[in-house]
C-alpha cells in the first residue's frame, strides 16, 4: 500500500499532494524535510524526518512488522502513538502537542487511524482504543460502502483497503460493516477493479476519472488484493502456490478480484522484478525509476493470494538493491521491506547482506523485548500467549498513502505512494 512520495518535494511546494512510497505509511515515500535543529522530535517517536505528514503512520507500520518478527517496541514509542489518538477514536498524520484536545481543524483521516488500529491491536492491551478507532472508521463510512482519504471524501481503493484490513484485525465481520442502504466495503472495493480481458485487466485503479474511466495503478492494485482478502498490513507465509488467473465473470467476487488482481501484479513484475514510479511532473529526467515501496507491497500482495512463486524474483531485487532507499526513507520503508521478505519466507536477519529488524529497530527507541527466533502475529491466542492474559502491553496489517489536498499545505499521505503511480 502506498501513496508516498517524495514528501519533501511536496512539503516545499505545499500544493499538491503526491502518492509516495511505505508503511504510509507503505511505500514508503521519499524522506520528509529535516525538522529545524530547534525542533526536538518526540523521544518515543520513531525516525529522524519532519513527522507532519508521516508520523503517526511511519509508527504504525514499524509496530505491525515488528510484531511480525517477534520484536515488543519501546512502551514510551507505544504511548506516544496512544497520545495521538483524539477523543473521537480518530488519528492525525500527526499533532506536536497531545495535551492540546483535538478540534475540527485537527487533520485527522482514515489511512493514519486505519494503521493505528492495527499497530495498538498488534502490541495489544489496548483494546478501547482499538475499539474507539473501529467506531470512528465504521462512522465515516461512505454511502458506496467504502472510505475516502479524509472523512466523507469521494471512496479510494487504498484507503477503503486499508481500512478493511483494520476492522478485519480487530475481529469485526466486513459482511456487517454496512451503509443504511445495505453498502458493504467490498460493494466499494469491487467498484475500483478493472474488468479482465483488456492491456491492464484485473488491476485496481485508485480512483475513476472524471470521464468515469479506470486507470491501472501498481500501489491501489497491491492494497486491493490485501482488501478483497480481507487481510491488514502483515501477512504471513503463505505455503499455497496457484497460477495466477483473471476471471472474467460476472458480478465479481472479493476473491475473484484478489485473484485478477494478483494476476496483473505477476505480470507487471515479470520482465524487471519491480515496478516503475511515474514521473514527477515537470521532471527533466522522465525515465523510469524502480518503485521499491510499491514493489514491496506488491510482493505481500502476490504472497498473501497465493502466488509468492511470482514474488521470487522481486524479493531476490529488492535483497540487491533497496538498501539505499530504505536508509534514506526510513522507518516505514524498512518496515515495508520487513513485511516483505516475511511474508514470502525469506530471512529478515539477512536480507542482501543486511538484518531488517536491527535497522528498522534502530530508528526508534530501544525495544522493549527481541525474540531470538521471531514468530509471526496471528491469532488472539497467540497474542494472548505472548502477553500472558492479553491485557498489558503484548501480543501481536498498506498501504496508503494518497495525495489529496486537504488543506493549504496540508492533506499529503507522505507515508506512501499511492495515488500518482500508474504503471
Amino acid at each position: 500500500m502506498t501513496v508516498r512520495r517524495s514528501a519533501a518535494a511536496l512539503a516545499a511546494t505545499a500544493t499538491v499532494l503526491c502518492a509516495a512510497a511505505a508503511a504510509a505509511p507503505s511505500a514508503v515515500a521519499a524522506p520528509s524535510p529535516s525538522p529545524s535543529p530547534s525542533a526536538a522530535l518526540p523521544s518515543g517517536l520513531y525516525g529522524t524526518t519532519d513527522p507532519t505528514y508521516d508520523g503517526v503512520w511511519r509508527q504504525s507500520l514499524a509496530f505491525v512488522s515488528q510484531r511480525a518478527v517477534g520484536v515488543m517496541p519501546a512502551k514510551k514509542a507505544v504511548d506516544w502513538l496512544i497520545g495521538q489518538q483524539c477523543d473521537s477514536g480518530a488519528f492525525p498524520a500527526y499533532r506536536p502537542d497531545s495535551s492540546v484536545p483535538c478540534n475540527d481543524k485537527t487533520m485527522i483521516d482514515t489511512n493514519a487511524t486505519a494503521a493505528a488500529v492495527q499497530a495498538l491491536h498488534e502490541v495489544g492491551g489496548h483494546k478501547d482504543l482499538v475499539a474507539t478507532g473501529v467506531d470512528w472508521l465504521k462512522s465515516v463510512q461512505n454511502k458506496d460502502g467504502g472510505w475516502g482519504y479524509t472523512a466523507g471524501g469521494t471512496s479510494d481503493a487504498n484507503s477503503t483497503s486499508i481500512v478493511i484490513g483494520a476492522l478485519a484485525r480487530a475481529g469485526e465481520r466486513l459482511g456487517d460493516v454496512t451503509t443504511d442502504g445495505g453498502r458493504t466495503p467490498y460493494d466499494a472495493l469491487l467498484t475500483f477493479a478493472i474488468p479482465c480481458g483488456g492491456k491492464d485487466g484485473g488491476a485496481f485503479a485508485y480512483q475513476p476519472d472524471k470521464a468515469g474511466k479506470l486507470a491501472a495503478n501498481g500501489d491501489a492494485t497491491a492494497a486491493g488484493v490485501l482488501g478483497s482478502l480481507g487481510k491488514g498490513l502483515v501477512v504471513g507465509n503463505n505455503a499455497a502456490v496457484k497460477a495466477p488467473t483473471c476471471s472474467k465473470d460476472t458480478p465479481l467476487k472479493p476473491e475473484q478480484a484478489a485473484q485478477n488482481g494478483a494476476h496483473y501484479l505477476a505480470g507487471a513484475l515479470a520482465k524487471t522484478g519491480h515496478l516503475d514510479l511515474a514521473p514527477m511532473p515537470g521532471a527533466e529526467d522522465d525515465s523510469p525509476q524502480p518503485d521499491f515501496g510499491n514493489t514491496a507491497d506488491a510482493v505481500v500482495a502476490l504472497s498473501a493470494s497465493g502466488h509468492k512463486d511470482k514474488a521470487a524474483a522481486s524479493v531476490d531485487w529488492l535483497a540487491k538493491n533497496s538498501a539505499g532507499w530504505a536508509k534514506q526513507s526510513g522507518p516505514a520503508a524498512y518496515a515495508q521491506l520487513v513485511m516483505a521478505a516475511h511474508s514470502t519466507g525469506a530471512d529478515v536477519h539477512d536480507f542482501g547482506g543486511a538484518d531488517l529488524v536491527a535497522q528498522l529497530n534502530a530508528t526508534g527507541p530501544a525495544p522493549a523485548s527481541v525474540k531470538k527466533k521471531p514468530t509471526a502475529s496471528a491469532t488472539e491466542e497467540e497474542e494472548k500467549k505472548d502477553s500472558g492474559d492479553g491485557d498489558g502491553i503484548g501480543g501481536v496489517w498498506w498501504f496508503v498513502g494518497i495525495g489529496l489536498a486537504v488543506g493549504a499545505g496540508a492533506g499529503f499521505l507522505i507515508s506512501g505512494r499511492r495515488k500518482n503511480q500508474q504503471l
